[in-house]
């Protein structure tokens, strides 16, 4: 989808953020190991289909949460790619 038919809500996240981040420290972002091992553990459940339903929210959270990231990503590689 491109970045311009994302919902408006995330979109302005999205233009605030690219507004004011530093673009290589936001390229370069990474889950720190803990919240990675975390998702790591909620994926598995899911493939097992042992998610309990608060598990399940927060797996929803992180998929939300990576969806900001790639939009803002993919803005700020527009935006090198641009200049």
């Amino acid at each position: 989808m491109p970045i311009s038919a994302q919902p408006p809500v995330f979109q302005e996240l999205v233009d605030l953020l690219a507004d004011n981040a530093n673009p290589d420290r936001v390229l370069a972002f990474r889950l720190s190991d803990d919240r990675q091992k975390k998702l790591d553990q909620l994926l598995e459940r899911q493939r097992e289909g042992t998610l309990t339903d608060d598990e399940l929210s927060e797996l929803a959270t992180f998929e939300q949460f990576e969806h900001v990231v790639r939009m803002l990503k993919a803005k700020l590689l527009q935006r090198r790619a641009a200049s």
